[in-house]
């Protein structure tokens, strides 16, 4: 039986896990009895809630073609650009991937980031034109589009010859020719038979045992399991290994003591051992890691490991030290944070855990606000309480004249043809620069500029109200460039409270025409917490609980009933977004509070004069 290793990669929302489902349920995968679900590939808690792929994950299907039996190892991958440090990992474990385009939308930013790792890599993909059956699709300008995409990338005549499909993920069907119609995916399964090398490692059965670990998960029953493609050799449970780190010193020996391939959506273990060009899960060892090689005991050398692209956002954790703190999470000592983050780090590359100057507080380096606030989210669902801080860029120094350099972005934007004024406006305010704009179909315009990551950090809201929920931004990020001088973002001040207690319903009426309130009545609040934005720039202290003065005298007319407006509740992202420097978000696992890094107002002020 043949094998083959493919990653499926692509933009953000142009149909990976639900092509995947395809290919799985058209294989043969689910029994004719079994439920099959939706993105079945989707398996955390919050990837379905979102509606996005966060982690990468493989699966393996036994295809029965024009060439024979082959069993192929699919990797389905994330398309958002915070979680790009899953693809660079998982491209050093396939010999070949299909690109997916959507025929309607075209080739995005992140089509971009995804094809230069593949490209770099040497890979020769396949690209798949998905969604062709929408009503907007274009299928032959998005094919221009993607060859151009090739040729500016550096593609070599080899890759720019790459073969083309056309595919509706969702309705499972595939085509090598819109004029000849077809029921399901064969022409996708055969191609990729056809296109795909088996994998060079097979070559080298019979040499010593190797493995480069590129994915790490623990299992309460195995303890670590390491995943990665066999390079050399083969793995028999019970054989001897070692481990060494990327510069070749020795970390850890041990046995195997489970092979676990994936078979379907589900792994079994292989107790006759795996070999060489298979992608596997081994357990057995406790210290390694991503990034470190498994092999025989005989083998001196480590085998090259694929560079990460640096972190471009980070923000400060620390514990929370409000005076709510501790009564919802049970997980709140700063050593506890640290080894969740530490272990977070271990197990996510793109991501860097350093400990501060401050006492119980850490650095988190990511690649977006939506990779950190995922991991901020997941810890609050496991009972943490920590403390964030607003996400600042990470500076980098010129290594010839040692000036400050700043990351910058390629920013694309879809949007209603009546929105392009304002959205130019507001990115050019905080030095972005526009590259290139033109009509896209369908009454939109698509906005493509260069903009520095701080300036985009909080807007994503600000962008929504200005287009009427309309508008798609996709951003990567691109390189770093010179220092652009500061940005005046414009935000309104804040009102906050100015004493312990809980709120009252005539406070709250009373403070509703000095801006937009963040609680509801009712709610506990504490000196220095944020409970609304101001209608004007400066802070405001304000007294949510005061209630109404009650006497023995009627009121010549009934009293008014208090009606409020309903707060604007901010979700971890809005807030983390939203906060200035002088500012944290207090996040448990029942709320998400915003409050004044200085409790107490006359501090506060003191502070402000000394600055």
């Amino acid at each position: 039986m043949s094998l083959r290793n493919i990653a499926i990669i692509a933009h953000v929302d142009h149909g990976k896990t639900t092509l995947v489902d395809q290919l799985l349920a058209q294989s043969g995968v689910f029994r004719a009895n079994e439920a099959t679900v939706e993105r079945a590939m989707d398996s955390n808690d919050q990837e379905r809630e979102r509606g996005i792929t966060i982690l990468a994950k493989c699966t393996s299907v036994l295809w029965n073609g024009k060439a024979g039996e082959t069993r192929i190892n699919i990797i389905d991958t994330p398309g958002h650009a915070d979680f790009g440090g899953e693809v660079e990992r998982i491209l050093g474990m396939v010999d070949g991937c299909v690109l997916l385009v959507d025929a309607e939308e075209g080739v995005m930013p992140q089509t971009k980031f995804v094809l230069g790792k593949a490209l770099k890599m040497g890979l020769r993909p396949i690209l798949c034109l998905n969604k062709v059956d929408r009503p907007h699709a274009d299928p032959d300008r998005v094919l221009n589009d993607a060859f151009d995409l090739f040729a500016a990338m550096g593609a070599t005549d080899e890759q720019l010859d790459f073969p083309h499909i056309y595919a509706s993920g969702k309705n499972g069907w595939a085509t090598l020719d819109l004029a000849k119609p077809n029921d399901d995916l064969s022409p996708l399964f055969d191609l990729i038979v056809d296109h795909v090398p088996a994998p060079k490692a097979e070559a080298r059965k019979d040499e010593p045992f190797q493995i480069l670990s590129v994915l790490i998960e623990s299992d309460p029953f195995l303890g670590r399991l390491l995943t990665g493609r066999i390079e050399a050799g083969k793995a028999v449970p019970g054989m001897p290994i070692k481990a060494l780190s990327r510069d070749g010193k020795e970390i850890e020996r041990g046995r195997i003591t489970k092979v676990l391939a994936f078979r379907g959506l589900k792994r079994q273990p292989i107790d006759g051992g795996a070999e060489a060009g298979d992608i596997v899960a081994i357990a057995g060892l406790s210290k390694a890691t991503v990034a470190d090689t498994l092999c025989a005991l005989d083998v001196t050398e480590a085998l090259p490991a694929q560079p990460i692209d640096p972190p471009t956002i980070s923000m400060t954790v620390s514990v929370n030290d409000s005076p709510l703190a501790g009564r919802e999470g049970d997980k709140v000592q700063s050593r506890v944070i640290a080894a969740r983050l530490q272990k977070e780090a271990e197990s996510n590359v793109a991501i860097r855990v350093t400990e501060t100057s401050e006492k119980d507080a850490y650095e988190v380096a990511g690649r977006g606000e939506l990779q950190l606030g995922v991991l901020i989210e997941s810890m609050r669902r496991e009972g943490f309480e920590v403390s964030i801080s607003r996400p600042r860029v990470v500076y980098q120094a010129d290594e010839e004249t040692g000036e400050r350099m700043e990351p910058i972005e390629d920013v694309m934007i879809d949007v209603d043809d009546e929105f392009t004024g304002i959205v130019i406006e507001k990115l050019s305010a905080r030095k972005a620069e526009l590259k290139d704009m033109g009509p896209s179909g369908a009454g939109k315009t698509r906005i493509s500029l260069m903009s520095p990551s701080r300036s985009l950090i909080g807007y994503q809201g600000e962008f929504l109200t200005d287009t009427r929920g309309s508008g798609v931004l996709n951003r990567v990020f691109s390189h770093y460039e010179a220092y652009k001088g500061p940005i005046d973002a414009g935000r309104k001040g804040v009102l906050v409270s100015n004493s312990d207690g809980e709120t009252a319903a005539y406070a709250l009426w009373n403070l509703e025409e000095r801006g937009t309130m963040f609680v509801g009545a009712g709610e506990k609040t504490y000196q220095g917490m944020i409970i609304g934005e101001n209608s004007r720039s400066d802070d405001l202290d304000v007294n949510p609980m005061k209630a109404k003065q009650l006497t023995n005298v009627r009121a010549s007319g009934k009293d008014e009933a208090v009606r409020l407006t309903p707060p604007r509740r901010l979700t971890l992202e809005q807030a983390i977004a939203y906060i200035e420097e002088d500012e944290l978000v207090e996040v448990t696992p029942k709320n998400i509070r915003l409050r004044k890094k200085v409790l107490n107002p006359s501090f506060r002020k003191k502070r402000a004069r000394e600055d």
